[in-house]
């Protein structure tokens, strides 16, 4: 109870001040974990031998967090995206995961561990980036429009590299065969939520009774509360993602859409934003504990490459997909598609756990996760200014 006091304790603290100083508070809370992580605070809390039950929370965590952010996104949003927004999200991925993988192999290190930091710097974070471009007041914008709607894509492209890439390294062998069965098996498990999701659900969802209006005894709510549906539906599609091998996140982020398509009836962001608000957090203190900064010396230029690689891909490849618009234009996309924040983060966790990549590189995707979201901000007012002819708001 004294660890989990003082970690949430710690954790809300760094959110608040870095929210006060506006920057992501997600950022606070990483920062918060490297410090009880290389400090004398790891053995107080007794984190060495009790690191369980913060492991659990974190997944937990984790979960719930991509569930939310697909329960902002119902499917029948995704058919309002247009070409723009598609070839942003495509050439957005596509550039990072090549370059990212390219640099990390012919740098000397294990392919699956290339592929794991490529897949990492394919992560746009759709949180990060529309809160930037909400508190500059542009959310109506062109530009913003096709960021957001990219970011979309961009995170369910990013989930399928990323079940792609732990269905390979779960198969000991980086061979085509093993490869073309893991992104069948993956492209095959979407495609099947999609389908459900986009077209049987809105049939359904026209015979499916406002349960607002319905007389008390026929309520379904005197039987199954909504919230306890939606921890059925998130549960059960990480469970199924879980079993054909892919990542459970992956699952929670699909069962988040296909509930969303019912958010009028089982109105439940406002308890699960109760239930995030208690464990997210512990996501990104373990994020932060796992950072090693005794060994960060010998692996920064690596991280300053890395980071300085991701933004750059991001870009240019979204650049080129949304130049159509323009050059100004195609800029600020490039630059608003460039934080990674908790997706990529999340990404490498998931090769921590299964021993696919190691705690140097580890760190460096944590670093390079922190630098890319600190600097969209001002490079996001820089760009938009230079449109308008004045400095956005921010």
């Amino acid at each position: 109870m004294f660890q989990l006091f003082v970690l949430i304790l710690f954790a809300k603290i760094a959110a608040i001040v870095f929210e006060m100083i506006r920057l992501p508070p997600v950022i606070g809370e990483i920062i918060v974990g490297i410090i009880i992580g290389n400090t004398f605070l790891f053995d107080f809390l007794e984190l060495g031998t009790n690191i369980e039950v913060l492991s659990v929370l974190a997944e937990l965590g984790v979960i719930f967090l991509l569930f939310s952010i697909g329960l902002e996104t119902p499917f029948s949003e995704l058919k309002k995206v247009g070409g723009t927004a598609i070839l942003v999200a495509v050439l957005g991925v596509v550039f990072p995961f090549i370059f990212g993988y390219l640099l990390i192999a012919y740098s000397g290190y294990p392919q699956i561990e290339a592929l794991f930091i490529g897949a990492a710097m394919t992560a746009t974070s759709v949180g990060i980036t529309a809160r930037v471009i909400k508190d500059m007041n542009l959310m109506n914008s062109i530009e913003s429009k096709v960021i957001i709607g990219a970011a979309v894509i961009d995170d369910i492209l990013g989930l399928v590299v990323l079940a792609m890439v732990s269905g390979i390294a779960s198969g000991g062998a980086l061979d085509i065969v093993n490869t073309v069965i893991v992104a069948a098996l993956a492209v095959l498990f979407v495609v099947a939520v999609v389908f459900v999701g986009s077209g049987m659900l809105p049939k359904f969802r026209k015979h499916t009774p406002d349960f607002k209006t319905l007389p008390r005894p026929l309520s379904l709510r005197r039987k199954i509360s909504p919230l306890a549906v939606a921890l059925i539906v998130c549960f059960g599609l990480s469970a199924m993602a879980s079993y054909v091998g892919l990542a459970a996140i992956v699952g929670a982020f699909l069962a988040g859409m296909v509930f969303a398509e019912f958010k009028d009836i089982f109105n439940v962001e406002e308890q699960f934003g109760a239930i995030n608000e208690f464990l997210v957090p512990f996501f990104f203190l373990y994020i932060g504990i796992s950072v090693n900064l005794s060994t960060f010396g010998g692996i920064a230029v690596l991280a300053l490459i890395i980071s300085f690689v991701a933004i750059a891909t991001k870009f240019i490849g979204c650049g080129i997909g949304a130049y159509r618009l323009g050059a100004k234009s195609a800029a600020i996309v490039g630059i608003g598609m460039a934080p990674r924040g908790e997706v990529g983060l999340i990404i490498a966790s998931v090769g921590l756990s299964i021993g696919s990549i190691s705690n140097d590189m580890f760190s460096v995707v944590v670093f390079m996760s922190l630098l890319t979201t600190l600097v969209a901000p001002p490079l996001l007012t820089y760009a938009f200014g230079r449109k308008t002819g004045r400095m956005a708001k921010f």
